[in-house]
């Protein structure tokens, strides 16, 4: 790379930022630099430069890692053979992996901040309620069973519900029952 490409690199450009703004700071205090050992200054800036190596690789390892457990979520969470939801205390929906929008009969993000008691079948209504009423206010792991879906397909589904700590939403778990019913 010759020295005028150089110049427009992202470290390059760094580098002449950095150089302008000591000037304007040698500048404005006008104070002598007290001359400095070039062998203890080298040493230094040869240490510093090791360190900062060192903490680049430290942070490419943590961006490693966190890509790989951000994989087996995604694997974990979207492809599960179940529905999960993350729930408001209303039955809005915060989240959903791609089989609950599946059972849901819509796209994944279209049911985003949609209360998923439209999806719950009018003859399981007042029982999903009363579930989603007992999970909120008991803090421990709930159950019912419910028919859910839309007008082209009814599931009849198994639903277990807990209401995590720190933002009081229910984690939801739907698991499609309807071989076992027929």
């Amino acid at each position: 790379m010759n020295n005028n490409n150089q110049e427009y690199t992202y470290a390059g450009m760094l580098r002449q930022k950095a150089e302008e703004l000591l000037k304007e700071k040698i500048k404005k205090e006008e104070v002598p630099v007290p001359e400095i050992d070039d062998k203890k200054l080298l040493h230094e800036l040869q240490v510093h430069k090791i360190e900062l190596e060192m903490q680049n690789e430290e942070l490419r390892q943590a961006v490693e890692t966190a890509e790989t457990a951000l994989r087996k979520y995604t694997i974990l969470y979207d492809l599960a053979p179940m529905g999960y939801l993350t729930l408001e205390r209303d039955g809005t929906i915060c989240e959903l992996n791609f089989t609950a929008a599946d059972m849901l009969g819509e796209r994944r993000f279209s049911l985003v901040n949609n209360n998923i008691k439209l999806f719950i079948n009018s003859g399981s209504l007042s029982e999903f309620n009363n579930f989603l009423d007992k999970v909120f206010d008991s803090k421990s792991k709930e159950s019912c069973e419910a028919k859910l879906g839309n007008d082209n397909h009814l599931y009849h589904v198994f639903m277990e519900g807990i209401v995590t700590g720190e933002d009081q939403r229910c984690l939801l778990s739907v698991v499609d029952i309807s071989r076992f019913k027929k």
